[in-house]
């Protein structure tokens, strides 16, 4: 498979975000089952891409964005955050995280530690930052968010760390 990780263009930021949404909203009601809940809202997204130190990157295969990733980089550190990653509905299951990942890990090789989180009850996800890219979970959150947060199931977040 010929991915290629970019950086994400201005005019690709509306269906990054669609997709990101679509992507997360799938995970939870696969769990929970269908709702009308936004798991992530689009403030929450863009919080993210602007944050202090943050780079967008998009996984693009034939001309077509098929995942990407949000990295929070502190140069004076080197510890980094992964913010969001994600693979579009239909490419799950092919390596396209995987290989997100690694390139990602290519790109910041000064990185002494990288750190992200995911909800706990995402198997699929724990699965995949602890067998497929080599993070440990050294955490556990379980913080009420005031503002009604339902991205995590009301069953918390594992917070993960990878030292390089």
């Amino acid at each position: 498979m010929d991915v290629k990780i970019v950086p994400l263009e201005s005019k690709d930021l509306n269906q990054f975000i669609t997709d990101i949404q679509t992507s997360f909203q799938k995970g939870f009601e696969d769990v929970f089952g269908k709702t009308n809940e936004i798991v992530i809202p689009v403030k929450d997204i863009l919080e993210s891409i602007n944050k202090k130190g943050a780079f967008c990157y998009k996984a693009v295969l034939n001309d077509e964005m098929i995942g990407g990733a949000v990295v929070v980089i502190n140069e004076e550190t080197n510890y980094n955050y992964l913010d969001l990653l994600y693979v579009k509905n239909g490419f799950q299951s092919n390596g396209v995280g995987v290989l997100i990942w690694n390139e990602l890990e290519k790109l910041y090789p000064n990185t002494t530690v990288w750190e992200t989180c995911t909800p706990c009850f995402d198997k699929r996800n724990v699965h995949f930052y602890v067998n497929k890219c080599g993070f440990h979970i050294v955490e556990f959150q379980r913080e009420i968010n005031e503002e009604g947060f339902v991205g995590d199931g009301g069953e918390g977040m594992f917070v993960f760390k990878k030292w390089m």
